[in-house]
């Protein structure tokens, strides 16, 4: 006879995967767009575009995921940040092109189904998607017995964005003499955090729980899970009302690797690195792992993570804009014909 196995004995759980599902139905559907078709649970999710806004809509996509940053999620027993960091990273990328979010799908495959921390991660996945306007239409959620320790997980998606094909924002609007301003971070967001964890967890030897006097009322744990910060609220009104040049954003990479991106071949950037306020977890991350300064630009954002590109007659009247939006923007350099991005002022100059 034999031994009568069913999926959950070999580590599949069908009915948890059912339950994980119910719990995640209101905060799904509180994303829906009037162009959502159909309801959660079909095989596809369904978006119908709204011809009658554009001329020659464009669609542009994005996709990523939350990497090692997931790994202090797991230490920490905390996963109500990680879903707005896999949304951040893939609507502020399609942003950055003029395009508004529209929808997303996410990815999370999981070692051992536990239908609560589930629910946690797709409820921060669905908040994102709301604060940034974008529908969240469907996604996956995959029980992968002995691939994933249990408790352990990984996730990711994509969105899907439209922008108006005469209104994409590319490299050729940019010009030598457009001025860069910068917008504000939340913190290290969620790039470089190999380097984070060997600095804090292998240098250090921090277990993520200490408070400590230049990081508040934090833990650091907290400071480091501060989630990405979602820029479609503030800029797609800045991209409407405004000929925008250009649109960086900020992640691996750092300045170095992501500014030429938006520029045109030959041409570069001079930063002004004093004109704000760096957080303090990254001096902190510094002093802790004897890092150099320029590596430590070219690997986090150091306290700006979007950078919009205005030609000079624009850019007090976009700074206006800002600041009556709250913003603490900051102008943070020029486009130059040098061809390099530059990094000066701050702790360039020593200080």
């Amino acid at each position: 006879m034999g031994a009568n196995l069913t999926y959950r004995d070999a580590g599949v759980d069908i009915d948890a995967g059912n339950r994980s599902v119910q719990l995640i139905k209101d905060s799904v559907r509180a994303t829906y767009r009037p162009e959502v078709l159909g309801d959660l649970g079909g095989f596809g999710g369904l978006f119908a575009l709204d011809t009658k806004k554009y001329r020659e809509p464009v669609l542009v996509s994005g996709t990523d995921g939350v990497g090692t940053k997931l790994k202090l999620a797991f230490l920490l027993n905390r996963h109500d940040t990680v879903g707005q960091d896999a949304v951040a990273m893939c609507v502020n990328d399609i942003l950055v092109q003029g395009a508004e979010p529209l929808f997303f799908l996410d990815y999370l495959a999981v070692g051992k189904l536990d239908p609560e921390q589930v629910a946690t991660v797709v409820k921060g996945v669905a908040a994102a998607c709301k604060e940034s306007g974008c529908a969240l239409i469907g996604g996956e959620t995959a029980e992968m017995s002995g691939f994933y320790p249990d408790g352990e997980y990984d996730i990711a998606g994509f969105a899907v964005g439209a922008v108006e094909k005469s209104e994409i924002i590319t490299e050729k609007r940019v010009n030598e003499g457009d001025v860069l301003i910068g917008l504000p971070s939340t913190g290290i967001h969620s790039n470089g955090f190999s380097l984070v964890r060997k600095i804090v967890f292998e240098v250090k030897g921090f277990k993520g729980d200490e408070h400590i006097p230049e990081l508040g009322d934090k833990t650091l744990g907290e400071v480091l899970l501060t989630p990405t910060r979602l820029y479609p609220r503030v800029c797609l009104p800045l991209i409407r009302d405004f000929h925008l040049h250009g649109m960086v954003h900020i992640t691996g990479g750092g300045f170095y690797d992501n500014i030429p991106r938006a520029l045109p071949e030959g041409f570069g950037v001079e930063i002004d690195t004093s004109a704000w306020a760096m957080p303090p977890i990254f001096r902190l991350l510094r002093e802790w792992g004897g890092v150099e300064w320029p590596e430590m630009y070219r690997t986090f954002n150091m306290g700006i993570g979007m950078i919009l590109i205005v030609g000079a007659e624009e850019a007090d009247a976009l700074a206006e804009a800002l600041d009556k939006a709250g913003e603490m923007a900051c102008r943070i350099g020029r486009v130059t014909r040098s061809g390099e991005v530059v990094l000066k002022g701050g702790v360039f100059d020593g200080k």
